[in-house]
């Protein structure tokens, strides 16, 4: 599966256990509009066998993101999640420089999309200006920690303009759950809505849940 420039996607995280994930997975509509997440929490607790795994339970046309963080040592880890099944990658935005560039001329060689997230990066745009070449995904991204602790802290969403009027990338926003902050993104242009916190609750409903937040994201 390839992101489309025109398209607008849902990228359902799964954080918890693999049990969890295999639970949302198997209610989640058939759709190409939904990108399945292999979250943090889930990689560090099972290593690159919860990528596999996701991709073995969503399907061999599934879109699957590792979400590596990547910090260091970039060419290895989008190797070790790409052999895993990724489709994309992710690679943190406050990170050297030279990392990410080699995190996005590996991601090339073997096919699988950069993202970077630019979680605590206050300009991304100050990030990709120095990049030798701009990455597939900018992840804008309001970490859980963030939105428990400091409530006042928005999403920033002025910044899907800027960065879109500069470089011809996706951009994704993350950490925005409810059907508002989900309305919020998609009108201020975002390509691909992260969530995860309502599919954990709603483990009875996950189905209609996925299917009201696809027909926000238009």
């Amino acid at each position: 599966m390839i992101l489309q420039r025109k398209e607008k996607y849902l990228q359902v995280a799964l954080n918890s256990t693999l049990q969890d994930a295999k639970s949302i997975i198997r209610q989640l509509p058939i759709s190409k509009r939904i990108l399945v997440e292999a979250g943090t929490p889930l990689i560090k607790i099972y290593g690159t066998e919860a990528i596999s795994q996701i991709k073995t339970l969503a399907g061999p046309q599934a879109y699957v993101v590792a979400d590596m963080k990547t910090a260091d040592l970039s060419q290895r880890e989008v190797r070790m999640a790409v052999e895993a099944g990724a489709s994309g990658v992710v690679c943190l935005g406050v990170a050297p420089i030279e990392t990410i560039d080699l995190f996005i001329k590996e991601c090339k060689e073997t096919g699988a999309d950069s993202m970077i997230d630019m979680m605590n990066v206050p300009d991304p745009l100050v990030i990709l200006k120095k990049l030798k070449t701009p990455p597939d995904v900018v992840i804008l991204h309001r970490g859980v920690d963030e939105t428990e602790f400091s409530k006042e802290k928005k999403i920033p969403y002025y910044q899907i303009k800027q960065i879109k009027g500069n470089y011809k990338i996706l951009v994704a926003v993350a950490g925005g759950d409810t059907i508002r902050e989900v309305q919020s993104a998609i009108f201020n242009d975002a390509d691909i809505v992260v969530v995860w916190k309502e599919f954990y609750q709603a483990t009875a409903t996950t189905a209609k849940l996925a299917e009201d937040f696809l027909k926000e994201i238009k």
